[in-house]
């Protein structure tokens, strides 16, 4: 299911949609020893408490992938060389936040 190999020591949390909120999924997270961040979903009778700041962070991380794919090299990666791939990322972050300026 989950590899623990793939998971950066510094991470504490793991921040989830609502449609991962399922008590299956949170256990998964749990046994990996991180802690998850996913708001109830409005239908659950017994709610839990969350981080609201990380989840929002969480909401800005897939915007930022949503923009990214503005830029059809980075959508399809047209790029063979991982530095060529990096290098217009970065260039195409930069676009971004000075088109945000």
């Amino acid at each position: 299911m989950i590899q623990t190999a793939n998971i950066p020591q510094a991470a504490e949390f793991c921040a989830m949609d609502k449609g991962y909120e399922g008590e299956s999924m949170r256990a998964a997270v749990v046994a990996l020893g991180l802690t998850p961040v996913v708001p109830p979903k409005s239908n659950r009778r017994v709610k839990w408490d969350y981080d609201k700041n990380i989840y929002k962070k969480r909401n800005e991380v897939e915007r930022f992938f949503l923009r990214t794919k503005r830029y059809r090299r980075i959508a399809t990666r047209y790029d063979k060389l991982d530095f060529m791939f990096l290098g217009y990322l970065i260039f195409a972050m930069i676009i971004e936040s000075l088109r945000n300026y």
